[in-house]
């Protein structure tokens, strides 16, 4: 490369596009500072300088999100980062989870003997590589952004390293999670191989790590087989990450032994990281196997729905029902993702759905830290009887998420499904929409059980009626009543009111 090609590239780093994520980069180190130059009576405060941080980000995302020199620029940094609307979207979205993901711990963290500082740090970390991840442009910083967020889910997992359960649900992540990562290289190295190195009229070389020259090759050679085998073990490696079937077995096992706002964080976050890289995949990169991709994706689809709802009837852990019950909520995501080959706003759609499912999610977790005991993962749905008598106001917002999950209508829930069965509509995936109707109808049996042992009387064991309440059960503080109070009110609101949310998205 010549020394003008090279102040080219250089030319191209545009530091200000990462503003937020440098923030967040930051911020995680300044944490570690303040723990060794505090004294330990001052660490109690560290926690809430990372929720500042997060806030700070938040805010800044929001001011500039509809300035076009924000996202309307060619690919920086050498074209590794490509920023976009939905790229602006996924930062909004990244964040605001995480600043749940901070109000949990905040709940969770102090039942347990664990540093805390840590664990913020590592939020802030994987939250950072999240929003890289959904603006990647190029498979090495693809790599190296979805490492960093699987790395971090390492050690979130286990963090209870003093509880059996934790310890067996990290090394269970550890070992599937490397297992995918695996095929994922594996699959970008086909890709790499087969695409090689070309050198366009201004002399720079491409190579099969960019988006843009693989999508060019597979124009102009949609039968190449080893691209092929390339391309379905990348998306491989990313339905791992979603949870798709049939890389779904990690987690019920994953889900029950991490800690309550890690589940969390890997029910919403990592999942919503998925989608966004495989809409980037599927719309940019994939396209011209569209014909291959869309039997693979639907049958994907098909098969996550049913499997998941169908382990979900029998289970009574409540966040092993969470984790199979994300799996069919994948399903419906990959209706979204198959209906984007061909219409313009499933995107936008499957954008919302990720919404929609993270403030009903948000607002389960949330009640599910406050009716944990001192193993949180021990939380059966035997856990929540009478809980309508005991804590009204918790049952209600567990009413909310849980209706808005199942997508009873007028709930939030509810509209991201519709939009979704519209977009596979349009698309003509007619068989898809038989499989999601039948997963709607199978997870209301699950999803209501959980509402009917909060607030209908059942039957129970003599030794348990007329017993004392539930341990474990805490009142929310007046910060937990308004994250609470605010989720339940917003998954009630965008039901009837989605029109700010879908512009907002440019859903058309």
């Amino acid at each position: 490369m010549s020394p003008d090609q090279l102040f080219a590239v250089a030319e191209s780093n545009h530091w200000e596009a990462l503003f937020p994520e440098i923030i967040l980069a930051c911020g995680a180190l300044f944490l570690l500072v303040c723990e060794i130059i505090l004294p330990k009576d001052r660490h109690r405060h560290i926690p809430q300088f990372a929720v500042l941080v997060q806030a700070a980000a938040l805010v800044g995302v929001a001011l500039n999100f509809n300035s076009p020199e924000n996202w309307s620029r060619e690919p920086l940094f050498g074209g590794l980062i490509h920023l976009s609307p939905l790229g602006q979207v996924g930062r909004v979205f990244f964040l605001a989870s995480s600043l749940l993901v901070s109000f949990l711990a905040g709940v969770c963290l102090p039942r347990s003997r664990m540093p805390r500082v840590e664990f913020y740090h590592i939020v802030l970390v994987v939250t950072a590589a999240m929003m890289l991840l959904v603006q990647s442009n190029h498979f090495v910083m693809f790599f190296v952004a979805l490492e960093t967020v699987t790395v971090g889910f390492y050690i979130l997992v286990s963090y209870y390293r003093d509880r059996a359960l934790t310890l067996e649900a990290g090394l269970k992540y550890l070992v599937l999670g490397s297992l995918s990562s695996g095929i994922l290289l594996f699959g970008i190295v086909l890709l790499y191989g087969a695409v090689g190195r070309a050198v366009d009229g201004t002399g720079l070389v491409h190579t099969g790590f960019e988006f843009g020259a693989v999508a060019a090759f597979l124009q102009r050679n949609p039968d190449s087989f080893l691209a092929l085998t390339g391309v379905l073990l990348v998306l491989s490696g990313v339905a791992f990450k979603i949870g798709a079937f049939p890389f779904q077995i990690w987690i019920p096992d994953v889900y029950q032994g991490a800690p309550t706002p890690v589940t969390a964080f890997l029910a919403v976050s990592s999942k919503a990281a998925g989608f966004g890289v495989l809409l980037i995949l599927v719309q940019n990169v994939f396209a011209p196997l569209r014909d291959v991709l869309v039997p693979v994706l639907s049958t994907l689809a098909a098969a996550t729905i049913i499997f998941g709802n169908l382990s979900a009837l029998s289970q009574r852990n409540a966040k092993r029902l969470m984790g199979l019950s994300g799996v069919s909520h994948a399903g419906f995501l990959l209706i979204g993702v198959t209906a984007s080959f061909t219409v313009s706003w499933a995107a936008g759609a499957v954008w919302f759905y990720l919404f929609t499912y993270m403030l009903a999610s948000m607002a389960v977790f949330g009640v599910m830290a406050h009716v944990v005991g001192d193993d949180d993962a021990d939380q059966e749905l035997d856990s929540y009887n009478q809980l309508a008598k005991e804590r009204p106001f918790l049952a209600a917002v567990l009413a909310a998420g849980v209706g808005s999950l199942a997508g009873i209508p007028p709930l939030a829930g509810f509209i991201g499904k519709l939009l979704v069965f519209i977009a596979a509509f349009e698309a003509h995936l007619y068989g898809l929409l038989a499989f999601a109707i039948a997963g709607v109808v199978l997870s209301i049996y699950y999803y209501f059980g959980w509402i009917k042992a909060a607030f209908f009387a059942t039957w129970q064991l003599p030794a348990k009626a007329g017993g004392p309440p539930v341990a474990g059960r805490t009142v929310p503080t007046a910060l937990g009543v308004v994250v609470l109070g605010g989720l339940a009110l917003a998954t009630v609101l965008i039901g009837f009111f989605q029109q700010p949310l879908t512009s907002w998205l440019a859903l058309k």
